[in-house]
């Protein structure tokens, strides 16, 4: 490393940490209170310490980072926030409880949403097409088929459509087939039969939006 990359390199660390460092933390807070909710709901679901915590701050200071440096544009940043608290906690949930309640995919729809606000009329439009469209697809998938796509993962996938088609209509395609691939070579690897499907479908949103974006 030449002394100059050296200098690059710290000034951006001096650059981001007092922006990253209390996002992160902020996000610790909120995937604290994400995980007492979620232990509160009628069928509490109970989330050991830590999933949550680390993987919502994380994903808080991973976006204020990109925006910091350039790699995303601000008007992005809610709605891959959201899109990566959301691929946290509902992966924690399917996990450990093999279940996706209402509370957070149709309030995780919402939200997905109206964080698409700020990228204008035509994202928000494509975003509310995209939502309708990928659900009612996974909703055919769970009618045929009730034991490959559960009732919470149709939610889930009208939540994950909204930010998906405001990145690209192509991108509608790519999430559900990187989700199936994942997931097929998951289970290959562990040599296990059903995997949930929601972590896959949330991580998938998640590559293809910032692939995109």
């Amino acid at each position: 490393m030449t002394p100059g990359t050296g200098g690059r390199s710290l000034g951006i660390v001096h650059l981001l940490l007092p922006l990253v460092l209390p996002v992160g933390l902020a996000g610790a807070l909120v995937g604290r209170g994400l995980r007492a909710a979620l232990a509160l709901l009628p069928r509490g679901i109970e989330i050991g310490p830590g999933w949550c915590e680390a993987g919502v701050g994380l994903a808080g200071a991973g976006t204020a980072s990109a925006v910091a440096l350039g790699l995303l544009v601000p008007e992005w940043a809610p709605a891959l926030a959201a899109l990566a608290v959301l691929a946290v906690v509902a992966s924690a949930t399917d996990v450990v409880a093999g279940r996706l309640p209402n509370a957070l995919t149709l309030t995780g729809s919402a939200v997905l949403l109206l964080t698409l606000v700020p990228l204008g009329a035509a994202p928000l439009l494509r975003g509310m097409v995209g939502a309708l469209v990928l659900g009612t697809v996974s909703a055919g998938v769970h009618l045929a088929s009730p034991a490959a796509l559960g009732a919470g993962d149709v939610k889930l996938a009208a939540a994950v459509g909204g930010p998906l088609a405001a990145a690209s209509w192509a991108a509608l395609a790519w999430a559900p087939v990187l989700a199936a691939l994942s997931l097929a070579l998951a289970a290959a690897t562990l040599r296990r039969g059903r995997l949930p499907y929601g972590p896959a479908l949330l991580g998938a949103s998640c590559v293809v939006v910032l692939a995109i974006v």
